[in-house]
């Protein structure tokens, strides 16, 4: 019996194949000096490529650090925004109706203990941008405030028999992000919920055999205390009017940054182990030197200027196949819709009857977690759970009703009908297209809302709906709480949060208009 000819055909390669890389030459199966050249440098770039598609959270949480280091924040400080934040700091889709609190802490010599506020809406990332557990309202402590011990990678000691909440995290630094709430004080007024926050959030080392240990098993000899700890101030560096960067680079430095991350965190602290194999195909390797040729580089800024455009394709032009819409037909969507804040299993049904896990896809959705991680920061379950009164949920619209990009130049009107589902408030923020933060005019704040602080509440018109105008100039039969100004030489996009939400959100028998073209 003999292999046929077509078998044959099947298996081998033709002396030239025409491909999108140009003409490829074979002699007898073997590429040919040129095309050998060509190709593995293709495979450069894809590498180089997946790098970015695939490593923008962690480059993302590094910029986050260099933000602060660049904010004077050191680690196990807090940066926080006692005037709300604005649109001074470029900081990815951050909102102005909350007091922002974040940092660092540093799990380098050991676990740390972290004192947290009450009501907050919070959660501990780590530098990968892998959750590690949320605190405040949808956190264990349920919003009553709590002690969270992070421990690091690697650590052999003892941990505590009780009154902890205690998480791994597998990098040894961890990222604090923290919100709270304004809307239940007196005239909005932030001050109280800021001295909630500097009065009860502590950052200081974990000491063994100490509270949380029982006498019992001290007894057994195995835990060694350690002295107790004192507990130090916390040092708050205010963030509001503050103008620092916390968003990657879409150039060569993008690579630059994941290197850092790389050399700083343990060989194993990323679950993704193929992204790892990409970086080090392109020469990122714990505890070697990245220090490309000139054809490497050349090859690395041609991928960061093809990953930045396909990051941008994804956030502001997916496809419907994406299935990012939240509504049939619509241009309000969100990515993690699809396969929830792991990219990979939706969000769980929560009905009268209970939650009931959606299965498994057993597929990574990379274009759904590409355009989240490009446009936003921080993850959590909290960010797309099905369950009311709890947390907060988004939808963005990046087009008009008629699917043109949003122009800073046009005036364009939302509607809200009655009964907006936000048990707590609800607002409307713009966004530059190009640094996906808050949009820069002289309207400080570009946000709109139920909330009267820190700009106008929104008013409400006969019928109950409410309509917000987006335009470079307020229209005069505009209230100064319906209009957010924009940029004409600047696109932009919109989210609209709910806080708090109610059932009408979820079940979508509540849906804003699309954003028209006036």
């Amino acid at each position: 019996m003999t292999i046929s000819s077509d078998m044959l055909r099947s298996i081998s390669t033709a002396d030239q194949l025409e491909t999108g890389l140009g003409t490829l030459e074979f002699v007898d199966g073997v590429p040919s000096p040129e095309t050998s050249e060509l190709v593995q440098n293709n495979l450069a770039f894809v590498h180089a490529l997946n790098a970015y598609l695939n490593g923008f959270p962690g480059a993302s949480t590094q910029a986050l650090l260099k933000g602060f280091d660049e904010a004077g924040v050191e680690h196990n400080s807090i940066l926080i925004f006692s005037e709300l934040m604005d649109s001074s700091s470029l900081f990815l889709t951050a909102n102005a109706d909350t007091v922002y609190f974040v940092g660092i802490v540093d799990l380098t010599s050991g676990p740390m203990v972290v004192d947290t506020p009450p009501q907050a809406l919070a959660l501990f990332d780590d530098m990968w941008f892998q959750w590690i557990v949320d605190f405040g309202l949808p956190g264990p402590d349920r919003g009553e405030g709590g002690r969270f011990l992070l421990v690091p990678p690697g650590y052999e000691g003892s941990l505590p028999d009780s009154g902890f909440h205690v998480r791994h995290s597998r990098t040894t630094r961890a990222l604090l992000l923290g919100r709270s709430f304004i809307n239940e004080n007196p005239g909005m007024d932030p001050a109280p919920t800021v001295e909630t926050i500097k009065s009860t959030l502590k950052l200081y080392p974990y000491a063994q055999g100490g509270f949380g240990t029982s006498i019992g098993t001290l007894l057994e000899g195995h835990v060694h205390p350690d002295p107790p700890v004192e507990i130090p101030e916390t040092t708050f560096v205010e963030g509001t009017g503050l103008a620092f960067n916390t968003i990657p680079p879409s150039d060569f430095g993008f690579y630059e940054l994941l290197n850092e991350l790389v050399q700083e965190e343990p060989v194993d602290s990323n679950t993704n182990i193929e992204l790892m194999g990409d970086l080090a195909a392109i020469g990122i390797v714990k505890g070697k030197p990245f220090n490309p040729d000139k054809r490497m580089r050349a090859i690395l800024e041609d991928a960061a200027a093809v990953g930045s455009a396909t990051s941008r394709a994804l956030v502001f032009d997916p496809r419907e196949s994406e299935g990012f819409a939240y509504y049939e037909g619509s241009a309000w969507g969100l990515p993690l819709w699809v396969g929830g804040y792991s990219f990979e299993t939706p969000p769980p049904l929560v009905t009268k009857e209970g939650i009931k896990p959606l299965p498994p896809t057993g597929a990574r959705t990379h274009n759904a977690r590409t355009s989240f991680f490009y446009a936003y920061t921080g993850i959590t379950p909290a960010m797309c759970m099905r369950l009311t009164g709890v947390g907060s949920q988004y939808i963005v619209a990046f087009k008009d009703a008629d699917g043109n990009r949003l122009d800073g130049s046009k005036t364009y009107q939302v509607t809200l009908p009655p009964d907006i589902p936000a048990a707590r408030f609800w607002s409307l923020t713009l966004y530059d297209n190009e640094t996906r933060s808050m949009l820069q005019t002289p309207q400080r704040y570009p946000r709109a809302g139920s909330q009267s602080y820190p700009t106008p509440a929104a008013t409400a018109d006969a019928d109950g709906s409410t309509t917000v105008t987006f335009g470079p100039e307020q229209p005069s039969d505009s209230p100064d709480g319906n209009w957010i100004q924009t940029d004409e030489d600047k696109g932009f996009f919109v989210i609209l949060r709910c806080y708090s939400p109610l059932e009408s959100y979820f079940d979508k028998s509540w849906r804003p208009s699309e954003i028209e073209a006036v």
